[in-house]
């Protein structure tokens, strides 16, 4: 043991022994491989401790409580551990293994190292002492190396020195630069990649943004709605915002909703016409849930967004708000003189731009124009055939110009507007198309809110005021002031004329006289319809509607179908009209036997049409006993047996539907009874062409079930 622990001696004080085993070489390498080791780990803790700014054994920056995790714990490692390790190893041969506790308080310091660990001002002061042994530690360690470390060159080691303070500067300057940065990046707000941004003073920034909360919640709610809206849910969504819009002022809901119908349907690649369709049906819904004034005001902005976006030339857009307004005319939102007054504005110029408009309007509702009005149909393929003409023969026109008449588009629009002129119906244009729509639209009675007289130009007028839509198309410019003179003058004398004329009809009360006026001056029954509407009667003055269009029917000297198409529409539109026309029937059925043929005729043909078309039943004749041969006079023969030829000459499925709505009833038993018998002793007696339509009349009597055909 003595010799061996010499031999160690010798070999710790530098001088070359050969090693008589194997293993004495690797306690040399062992021993080396320790003391670099230590080395490398107070570099790597110098290096933590800059990067980590650790001062006093704290880090700088507020105390986040992490120091009391590390209290009791060595951040350093400890020399006289690795010197015990290291005598161990060379005194103990027998027993290699170093002790558990030493292996592990080794392990929770270089852990602490690696870590970043820091330790508590308490413990500073014993890590300084414990840096101290080991740079004395070091210092013996370097002095018993070997020969070859020895001999190594003191300019190799400052080179290398320079080289370990260059780069531990470079990794703590780019930690501190990455951390100043981590740092900014969470206090600073993160800027807008908009350089061009325009300022807006403080002063005006509460005006740019003037728009309340409320009103930002309502638009808010009503485009959440409009994103969901499809054919299946318009009902639903309809009513929702109609609740909306009743839950904010007028004006408020009227703006909003609109500015989001035309968000939806001018901005973003939306050409789909079953898409402007749902729209066009909203808008008719919405009308007539919240009254006429929003889609008259909506039109007004869908007027001015489209002269906008045809000025600035965006085809897109242009074609989605022309499908909208060509479908709020196909659901009855206005009439087609809106529509025929555009299409004169845009032949007038006639750009490449007008021509693919006009090609979406005729392919929409090319049809629907011609069938309202064909007249101003004519008008417009006239004026449109003499523009293309004359922009051909014309030398003024530029070759840009003339080339665009020869285009492909030109083409198909002359073909299109030629297959309307000769009625040839397109696929397109099938009237089964959006049947769902219309029933819907037809429950909430949308043909009374249909918009008359409108024109393009008085919709682009800024200076409108009042309730504008209900004004009509009088002219108020100074260019028209003789025109619009003439034609107060004439209608002045027309009611003139009128008022007379009522005075000799009897019509001795003020509201007669008003209902006679308005019957007899109206441009066709819608007209007439409206403007009785707007009498706004009260309680039982309604009743004098039916019984003044029945005199006038009868006072006819050939009878006009516009009185029973007038009559329909009131009944249809209110179930009080019904019952004044049955009762005024029967006061005119008393009457019969002192009445004049013609007004007898005319009576006939007037309850006859009624019959037909399902707005009376046949039960208006149970005040007629048909079995009784003292009522039944030679007139009143007479008259009833024209009754029923003019029900026979219509086809066998309506004769059949119109007895088979009696058939079922037991209180009107003898009325069916009495129909047999005075058809079969009067009428089928008269012509035996009637007998095939007989039959059919007793088979629908005893229909008790009630099956149509």
């Amino acid at each position: 043991m003595e010799k061996k622990k010499a031999h160690l001696g010798r070999h710790k004080n530098g001088q070359k022994t050969k090693s008589n085993s194997k293993f004495h070489e690797f306690l040399e390498m062992d021993m080396g491989r320790g003391a670099t080791t230590a080395e490398e780990d107070l570099e790597l803790e110098r290096r933590l401790a800059k990067k980590l700014k650790v001062k006093k054994g704290k880090l700088t920056g507020p105390d986040d409580g992490i120091n009391t995790l590390f209290e009791g714990l060595f951040s350093e490692i400890d020399p006289d551990n690795e010197m015990n390790y290291e005598s161990d190893l060379l005194m103990g041969v027998g027993s290699p293994v170093p002790d558990k506790k030493k292996k592990q308080k080794r392990k929770h310091s270089k852990l602490q190292v690696e870590e970043g660990g820091t330790v508590d001002e308490a413990g500073s002061a014993e890590a300084d002492k414990k840096e101290k042994q080991k740079r004395k530690h070091s210092k013996v360690q370097s002095e018993g190396n070997t020969n070859e470390e020895a001999n190594t060159s003191e300019a190799g080691k400052k080179k290398k020195q320079k080289k370990m303070k260059k780069a531990v500067e470079k990794e703590t300057t780019e930690g501190e630069e990455t951390k100043q940065e981590n740092d900014i990046s969470k206090d600073k707000p993160v800027l807008s990649s908009s350089v061009n941004t325009k300022y807006v003073p403080p002063q005006l920034r509460a005006t740019a943004n003037a728009e309340s909360e409320e009103v930002t919640q309502t638009r808010r709610r009503v485009r959440g709605l409009l994103n969901r809206l499809s054919e299946a849910n318009v009902e639903s969504i309809t009513e929702e915002i109609a609740a909306i819009f009743r839950s904010v002022p007028r004006s408020i809901g009227c703006q909003v909703i609109g500015e989001e119908i035309l968000a939806s349907c001018a901005r973003g690649p939306r050409g789909n016409e079953q898409y402007a369709a749902v729209f066009g049906a909203f808008v008719a819904g919405l009308a007539c849930l919240v009254g006429v004034d929003f889609s008259a005001k909506f039109l007004a902005s869908l007027s001015k967004i489209f002269e906008d976006e045809y000025s600035k030339e965006d085809s897109l857009s242009l074609r989605n708000l022309t499908l909208l307004l060509c479908y709020m005319c196909i659901f009855g939102v206005f009439s087609s003189e809106l529509i025929y007054d555009l299409l004169n504005e845009l032949s007038k110029r006639l750009t490449e731009l007008d021509v693919a408009t006009i090609l979406t309007v005729l392919q929409c509702c090319g049809m629907k124009l011609r069938g309202d009005d064909p007249s101003s149909m004519k008008d417009f393929v006239l004026g449109i055939q003499h523009r293309v003409n004359e922009i051909k023969t014309s030398p003024n026109e530029s070759q840009d110009e003339k080339s665009k008449m020869n285009s492909k588009r030109m083409e198909f629009m002359l073909d299109t507007i030629c297959d309307i002129k000769n009625n040839k119906k397109r696929t397109k244009e099938d009237p089964a198309h959006h049947s769902r729509l219309k029933k819907w639209l037809q429950k909430l009675r949308a043909d009374e809110i249909l918009l008359r007289g409108l024109k393009w130009q008085k919709l682009l007028d800024p200076d409108k005021k009042g309730q504008w839509w209900l004004s009509g198309d009088l002219a108020e410019s100074s260019e028209n002031i003789d025109f619009v003179a003439t034609k107060m003058s004439t209608e002045v004398l027309e009611t003139q004329k009128l008022v007379q004329l009522a005075a000799s009809q009897r019509m001795n009360t003020d509201l007669r006289r008003a209902i006679f006026c308005i019957i007899m001056s109206g441009e066709d029954y819608l007209d007439a319809f409206e403007k009785l509407l707007r009498l706004d009667l009260s309680g039982k003055q309604d009743r004098e509607i039916m019984r003044v269009l029945v005199h006038c029917c009868l006072q006819e000297k050939m009878f006009n179908k516009y009185y029973t198409v007038l009559a329909s529409k009131l009944c249809s539109h209110d179930k009080n009209h019904k019952f004044s026309l049955q009762y005024c029937l029967w006061d005119q059925f008393k009457e019969l036997e002192s009445m004049e043929l013609n007004r007898s005729m005319n009576l006939a043909k007037f309850t006859a049409e009624m019959l037909a078309s399902f707005s009376l039943s046949l039960a208006v004749l149970k005040s007629v006993d048909f079995t009784d041969p003292v009522q039944l006079t030679a007139k009143r023969i007479m008259h009833f047996r024209m009754l029923f030829e003019f029900l026979f000459e219509r086809e066998e499925s309506l004769v059949w539907n119109l007895f088979t709505r009696i058939a079922g009833l037991p209180e009107l038993e003898m009325l069916r009874s009495g129909i047999l018998f005075f058809v079969k002793q009067y009428v089928v007696a008269a012509n035996k062409g009637f007998t095939g339509k007989f039959k059919i009349m007793r088979k629908a009597l005893d229909n008790v079930a009630g099956v149509l055909m």
